[in-house]
């Protein structure tokens, strides 16, 4: 099943180009996975997503992200890895007023991995961006991040000085 997906529509289930290399099988959680657990306040441990069957990580990929649905899936993770031998998944702050939530101004974590990269983030780049995208960015862009895949996001989203 192919999960890169193009276009704006269903950008709750859309897997990016640059993570191709470990998510056609799913053994990574994807970007859009990780966006859905922190703007629950879950956190996941790769071995919970690892103990998951196919079928549910596809679940948790497909899952839509409206208010609601957000509120099935916590409900749903807390249910499901409760008996897990990693223990019941963590427990975050829930992402409100994240760097990557606010289309007004380049987070300064991402300005910083750009600096040590070469990379330029033209001003008018960040504000045209979807949510989505911007928060792949400020994960790649994380200090002790090997920012292997924050060209690939830039050139995958057409970012360009």
């Amino acid at each position: 099943m192919n999960l890169l997906r193009a276009g704006p529509m269903g950008r709750h289930d859309h897997c990016f180009g640059f993570e191709a290399d470990f998510v056609g099988d799913l053994r990574c959680i994807p970007m859009a996975v990780r966006r859905k657990l922190d703007l629950v306040g879950v956190k996941l441990k790769l071995s919970h997503w690892g103990d998951l069957s196919d079928q549910e990580r596809q679940r948790l990929l497909a899952w839509p992200d409206d208010p609601a649905a957000l509120a099935e899936l916590d409900h749903w993770l807390s249910q499901r890895t409760a008996g897990m031998a990693a223990g019941a998944a963590g427990r975050l702050e829930p992402a409100c007023g994240a760097p990557w939530q606010q289309g007004d101004a380049s987070p300064q974590v991402l300005l910083a991995s750009c600096q040590q990269l070469g990379l330029t983030l033209p001003p008018h780049a960040w504000g045209e961006l979807d949510e989505l995208q911007r928060f792949a960015l400020v994960k790649l862009s994380h200090p002790g991040h090997e920012h292997r895949n924050l060209p690939r996001a830039f050139a995958e989203f057409g970012i360009e000085a």
